[in-house]
């Protein structure tokens, strides 16, 4: 079968960089967007220069001028969007309003993958604000897509392994102590942690997969389904010592959070429905859901704790030299 056309959508972010790579990987031709707003940001143009050397074609648009998006689309069968949703009062993530308008309008997309990958933000119209605003925002996405007639995948990939892991899950740390650690609540809580370069293959290989049209894909792999606790074991039997421990408790931490600004309230929010609530493991898949271990079952998930971010080589230079 050929492989559909795939554009990406803030292909030099985070998760973007990691699309890009595994669609190219897995034989897609590849577009990305490059958008005049990057200006002389020398490190995100090496990167797209490092794009095009690999074979991906860039495409130039702006969410500004609906033309340009409009004849960016028309290039390609698939559209992935993987801008960021960072913690400001911006409302970034509603700028794919402008890309929506414009796959309507090209109306040759058979599948748009919005700007999810975290969270499930259809169940999360109970969460605080201000975190809620992330969730609010997609769910304004996904009704302007369905609204709108577009073919879909949403896809909920929960925590990103490279921040709550090497972190042990502590808000606001990314790299383990091998003396101390930050316990929330009773730890118990399970969480689920999955590698971003699995997140982004799985993603692309669900482009062309007709079981996902329309669909929610969740990624959960079952053995990166733990507890602050059993993230914290495994990093203690990698350095052959017992961490200090500090609990707090959930009252505590939301005293704490009220004090912070708020570009931390709505990050240190989404810890707590994670990691005190337990959001993320405490229902069942319904209609038009699907599990990506189930979809494709011969896929091998990178394991959290043996192959993950405890086994990468600047989490063992801050064991040996620190």
């Amino acid at each position: 079968m050929e492989k559909s056309r795939v554009l990406v959508v803030g292909g030099t972010g985070y998760l973007g960089k990691r699309l890009v790579k595994a669609s190219l990987a897995n034989g897609h031709p590849t577009f990305v967007l490059l958008r005049p707003e990057i200006g002389v940001d020398i490190e995100k143009i090496q990167l797209l220069l490092s794009f095009k050397e690999q074979g991906a074609k860039l495409v130039k648009a702006s969410f500004s001028d609906h033309q340009s998006l409009v004849d960016a689309v028309k290039q390609v069968d698939v559209v992935i969007s993987a801008i960021s949703g960072v913690h400001t009062r911006s409302h970034h993530i509603l700028l794919q309003l402008n890309l929506i308008k414009a796959i309507k309008e090209a109306g040759n997309i058979k599948r748009f993958l919005p700007s999810e990958f975290g969270t499930d933000p259809s169940r999360m119209s109970h969460a605080m604000e201000p975190g809620r605003v992330t969730f609010d925002d997609k769910m304004v996405i996904r009704k302007a897509i369905e609204e709108a007639g577009i073919p879909f995948t949403y896809v909920t990939a929960n925590c990103f392994a490279g921040y709550f892991v090497g972190g042990l899950s502590q808000p606001l740390i990314i790299t383990p102590s091998t003396d101390h650690v930050l316990v929330l609540g009773h730890a118990n809580v399970k969480a689920i942690y999955v590698d971003e370069d699995d997140i982004a293959t799985y993603t692309i290989k669900a482009v062309d997969d007709p079981r996902m049209v329309n669909k929610t894909l969740h990624i959960r792999p079952p053995e990166n389904i733990l507890s602050q606790n059993e993230l914290v074991q495994a990093w203690e039997e990698l350095i052959g010592k017992q961490l200090a421990k500090t609990t707090i408790s959930e009252e505590d931490f939301l005293t704490k959070l009220k004090n912070m600004d708020y570009a931390e309230q709505v990050g240190l929010g989404h810890y707590y429905n994670v990691c005190y609530e337990g959001c993320l493991t405490n229902f069942e898949l319904g209609d038009n859901e699907e599990e990506a271990t189930h979809t494709t079952p011969n896929f091998s998930f990178r394991s959290t704790l043996i192959e993950g971010v405890f086994r990468t080589p600047y989490i063992i230079m801050l064991y040996i030299y620190f």
